[in-house]
């Protein structure tokens, strides 16, 4: 009976050491061939299907908004001017406004457009024995180009970072007259890491525009840049791009068919330099875009990373828009002198304008219409061949009640109006449960209207179980791209940030990261803070729906995106 029992226990733990072998192979094997970004994108849907399992998720049956149609979306929404108030005020009765690029009329090493200012107002100089002065707000270029455009708020002068958008809105029939072509020289480029450098330059001989054009397109280099509807840099970019795929015609098939493939290689497009600038200190991007100003008052940069200018010169012009009187024009030429008198012109040396003085522009500057075009061919292929799934994720928790909840329908409607019928969007919603609001699908009319009215049905009670609704949307997005492995999915958070219900940011952090799913989050009466760390996740973006004008920076997000 012993021997029995002896023979039984080694049999009984030979087997196990046998099935610890085998499963231990398995376990290794099944990894086999696969890069570490397959096994960690697995290993995260793994961890995302568990974490959905425990879940009550209530599908709503989606109803239609009778009353929307296509014909009440409305168009462009621009900010209110008083989000953009004067950073220099005028001083006396009569004085020019000037909108000014951010990069000059900013604060500590961005301040100099300002600085200038103030002492020219401190001067007491004259025109024709009148005291005269000059008023700046602080306005991207593009921002103001739209503004100006659209006849909304109109300055006396216009001082954007490069001429393209003058060429713009000369193009758009507004009267505009290039005054001074140079105040403060500054170049943009793309900043590179220096090992990427060295590794292009090994296989290249050198590394310029041509060389990182090629270089995205044939998958070598990971980079993004802004929205050429509203960055200097970003617009800069593209014309750069498309003239090095066809510099006969930057409009042609050819160079349209080159740009598709480039896209294809772009990481995304940027909601703001810091969004890109985050991705490459974190080691996700190789480069990003930045005029060479910024640049050299960058020590976390220059240290590690290498300037390649690119495209047309960004040397500050000035711009009389409209009939100015007699008067203003004589305010306008001796303001610009003002600038590039030897002490003005020391000031923005100081401050890192006037560097790359021999750089000459890379592409003659085609005209207004070209650029817009240009513009056009972006909107159109800046996906590539990819299409996209987007889904809203929206709080509807007791927190919200009254103003922020007022706010997010508006921000969601909006969203409705601006984003394209080829898009796919579904709709989220949640406070101590989630709901699926609307299954993801094509955004025709038809999805549109369902959008509408679960917009329109959103009332704010319960508590709020934010992780626990991203992890179903994160779930809808993952089942998307397996039915369709070429859409590009992203998802947008929007809330008060006070999650008090379910999961946390500890069980979504990893998982989310290995989906490389970004979270753009808003916030509206938000802990900003917390949203950040969601959007840090995959370098998305957070916009705070209290401080900013939440609808047009949407719009510009939508645009960069979508």
């Amino acid at each position: 009976m012993k021997i029995f029992e002896n023979n039984f226990i080694k049999l009984t733990a030979i087997a196990l050491v046998v099935f610890g072998l085998i499963f231990g192979f398995v376990s290794v094997t099944q990894n086999w061939g696969k890069t570490k970004d397959v096994v960690n994108t697995e290993a995260s849907f793994k961890k995302l299907n568990n974490l959905y399992s425990k879940l009550n998720v209530n599908k709503l049956t989606p109803k239609k908004d009778m009353e929307f149609s296509l014909d009440e979306a409305s168009s462009a929404v621009l900010p209110d001017l008083a989000e953009y108030p004067f950073v220099v005020n005028p001083t006396t009765d009569n004085f020019l406004t000037i909108y000014s690029s951010p990069e000059k009329a900013g604060v500590n090493y961005e301040s100099w457009l300002a600085d200038v200012a103030n002492k020219f107002n401190q001067s007491g100089v004259t025109a024709d024995g009148i005291p005269v002065s000059v008023g700046i707000r602080s306005v991207s270029s593009g921002l103001a180009a739209d503004f100006i455009s659209s006849g909304k708020y109109i300055p006396d002068v216009f001082a954007p970072s490069n001429e393209l958008w003058g060429d713009i809105l000369i193009s758009k029939g507004v009267k505009v007259n290039l005054i001074e072509k140079r105040i403060a020289g500054n170049v943009a480029g793309v900043v590179l890491s220096k090992r990427k450098n060295d590794e292009l330059a090994k296989e290249y001989g050198s590394v310029d525009s041509k060389v990182i054009v090629d270089s995205v397109s044939n998958g070598k280099l990971d980079i993004a840049y802004t929205d050429p509807y509203a960055s200097s840099s970003g617009l800069n970019f593209l014309l750069a791009t498309l003239y090095t795929f066809d510099s006969a015609n930057i409009l042609s098939d050819t160079s349209v068919a080159q740009f598709q493939k480039f896209q294809q290689n772009i990481a995304y497009t940027a909601y703001n330099t810091m969004q890109m600038k985050e991705s490459v200190l974190g080691g996700t991007l190789d480069g990003f875009l930045l005029e060479y100003q910024t640049f050299v008052n960058s020590p976390d940069l220059k240290s590690s990373y290498v300037f390649i200018p690119f495209g047309v010169r960004h040397d500050q012009p000035i711009y009389a828009i409209g009939d100015l009187s007699v008067l203003k024009k004589q305010i306008t030429t001796k303001f610009v002198d003002y600038c590039k008198t030897s002490d003005s012109q020391k000031m923005a040396t100081d401050k890192g304008f006037n560097g790359m003085d021999d750089y000459v522009n890379s592409f003659t500057k085609p005209d207004g219409i070209t650029i817009t075009s240009a513009q056009a061919i972006w909107k159109q292929e800046k996906n590539g061949a990819n299409d996209l799934t987007a889904v809203f994720v929206a709080d509807v928790s007791g927190s919200m009640e009254g103003s922020p909840l007022l706010k997010l329908k508006a921000s969601l409607n909006r969203a409705r109006d601006f984003i394209g019928s080829d898009v796919n969007i579904g709709l989220v919603t949640f406070s101590d449960n989630v709901n699926v609001a609307l299954p993801i699908a094509k955004f025709d009319i038809n999805q549109k209207a369902y959008f509408s009215n679960a917009v329109k049905s959103m009332r704010a009670s319960g508590g709020t179980a934010m992780f626990d609704s991203v992890v179903v949307a994160e779930k809808m997005l993952m089942d998307a791209q397996a039915q369709n492995p070429n859409t590009k999915v992203m998802l947008f958070v929007l809330t008060d940030g006070e999650t008090n219900r379910g999961y946390g940011f500890g069980d979504i952090e990893n998982l989310t990261k290995g989906l490389k799913i970004p979270i753009y989050t808003i916030g509206y009466n938000a802990n900003i803070d917390e949203l950040k760390k969601l959007s840090n996740i995959n370098e998305a973006a957070t916009m705070n729906a209290e401080n900013d004008n939440v609808i047009y920076r949407l719009e510009s997000l939508f645009n960069s995106q979508m």
